[in-house]
């Protein structure tokens, strides 16, 4: 791993096809997408989900207002989905492993990571999201 990469790896209790949907559907982005203290609203969400397809995502919070532009460059369901954020170059790709009972292995690794997300307090706010996201998939009903 060079200096401008990350890995973010998660254990969720929760099937993947389930922490699949929750990564790619709009209506499910909307529950905890961005770090804790920010709201990503579902029409500021955008998910073309193809290779060549926008991701694109807009969070809020009391500093004001965020906006994610990537294009998908691969989408594998349920194991893999991968995007580049034009304005940085920064290239994040996610592989999500069935761990067989009831578990999803998920790996988030980013290259190109500008240096203000490097920092230790923007990689905290990322864990937050993944938090939330834990948080999330506990209360969904449907964990099919």
């Amino acid at each position: 791993m060079s200096d401008d990469e990350l890995v973010y790896e998660r254990t969720f209790q929760a099937p993947r096809d389930l922490v699949w949907r929750c990564l790619t559907e709009p209506a499910e982005l909307a529950q905890f997408w961005g770090p804790r203290g920010m709201i990503t609203p579902v029409d500021g969400i955008v998910v073309e989900l193809r290779p060549g397809g926008r991701f694109e995502t807009l969070m809020v919070g009391p500093q004001g207002s965020y906006r994610m532009v990537a294009t998908f460059t691969e989408v594998v369901p349920p194991e893999r989905l991968a995007w580049t954020e034009p304005a940085s170059g920064m290239h994040t790709i996610s592989t999500l492993a069935d761990l067989g009972d009831g578990r999803t292995a998920v790996v988030i690794r980013q290259r190109h990571v500008p240096e203000a997300a490097r920092r230790p307090e923007a990689q905290a706010g990322f864990r937050t999201s993944l938090d939330k996201l834990a948080e999330h998939l506990l209360t969904h009903g449907d964990r099919s």
